[in-house]
């Protein structure tokens, strides 16, 4: 991948220019009352300004500004519409997630903000063309069900980032992590010839994974700023907008030669942890009777820090788990016979995260706690 080292230093200067940004955007927040008050389902203990989004909005759209001086990524910017259109869609829905940072939306409203974003990325272009399913054969999405097919991934990936924004660095690292990984995967797939390197995917995760790590800066563990619904739901949004454009237009060789599963399904490794998270939440609370929007304490950062575990060691532990997701992904573009590994490894995954965050350990765990503090008392 010759090209590589201009998505990094892209990637390098939107992390810069989010550092910077971090802090005017704290002590702006702190002015004007954006901030996140302390409660019973918030983990952290004191008032926190938001702004990280803006501060990451600023570092995509000056990092952009710089990837357009750069001739090789200005054709790529001006061969469509699609980046344009991706830069109108994040600014939409980081008004959206401004909005109900202040004043709580209702879910109606909430969607209806994220169909917007998605809305604008289907009019742009941005979106995916075709789609292979295990077993179901090799399917062209027609324009009736394109704009369907795009909201709802715009909805299930904005969603699941922000659900998955409970911890202090949390879903900064994971989408930094997830983006640096789709950013190679598209480069590959563009040296073997499998995407045109027209194609802005690489792009956008480059400057997802920039703008994510330098938010990072000041979000890690203990947080001087939170990135808020503004910033969940934007990264979200960039994250299915790189997705759409790789795996939804690769061609089908690619997922028989180089990944055992469809390419669409690769964006479900890479954001494995909090899309499972997503899942998750929405089976708990739609068996018990709530409503999908209903907050909780019962996500898997929160099932880690009842186990034991530390702030710190709770990311990283879940930072780990992507990486180990994304590695499943990455090896077999650079070695084809490790795809005959790949299953066995997601099988010994998947049931160590049933066992680990089954109902009947978590009540065996807070049994045992339970006694360990009757013991305590009784001595």
């Amino acid at each position: 991948m010759s090209n590589i080292a201009t998505y990094v230093v892209v990637a390098v200067v939107a992390a810069i220019i989010t550092i910077v940004a971090n802090r005017p955007a704290r002590i702006i927040s702190l002015r004007v009352g954006y901030t996140a008050q302390p409660d019973a389902r918030k983990v952290h203990e004191r008032v926190t300004p938001y702004g990280g989004g803006a501060a990451m909005f600023i570092g995509f759209c000056l990092a952009l500004l710089v990837a357009f001086a750069v001739p090789s990524l200005r054709t790529i910017i001006t061969a469509s519409h699609e980046m344009f259109g991706v830069l109108i869609a994040a600014a939409v829905i980081f008004v959206v997630g401004v909005i109900d940072d202040f004043r709580e939306m209702s879910a109606p409203a909430k969607v209806a903000g994220q169909f917007l974003a998605a809305s604008v990325l289907y009019l742009s272009g941005t979106t995916m063309y075709q789609l292979k399913l295990p077993f179901a054969g090799f399917v062209v999405l027609g324009p009736s069900i394109l704009p369907l097919i795009t909201a709802l991934w715009v909805f299930a990936l904005c969603n699941a980032v922000n659900l998955i924004d409970g911890l202090d660095g949390l879903a900064g690292g994971i989408v930094a992590i997830a983006s640096g990984t789709l950013c190679v995967y598209g480069l590959r797939l563009e040296d073997l010839g499998l995407l045109p390197t027209t194609n802005i995917g690489p792009l956008i995760s480059a400057l997802t994974c920039g703008i994510s790590l330098g938010f990072l800066r000041d979000n890690f563990y203990p947080a001087k700023l939170f990135m808020g619904d503004a910033g969940a739901l934007m990264l979200g949004l960039l994250m299915s907008a790189s997705t759409m454009v790789i795996g939804g237009r690769t061609p089908p060789a690619s997922g028989q030669t180089f990944f055992f599963f469809a390419p669409l399904l690769i964006p479900v490794f890479i954001l494995g942890v909090p899309l499972l998270d997503a899942v998750w939440a929405f089976v708990r609370r739609t068996a018990s009777g709530q409503g999908f929007n209903t907050p909780d304490k019962n996500h898997i950062h929160h099932r880690l820090m009842r186990l034991g575990h530390g702030h710190r060691r709770t990311v990283i532990i879940l930072w780990l788990w992507t990486a180990l997701l994304c590695g499943f992904v990455l090896a077999p573009i650079f070695d084809a016979k490790v795809s005959v590994f790949i299953p066995l490894g997601v099988a010994v995954l998947v049931v160590g995260l049933v066992t680990w965050f089954s109902p009947l350990l978590s009540r065996r765990v807070g049994a045992r706690a339970d006694a360990d503090a009757d013991e305590r008392v009784r001595r």
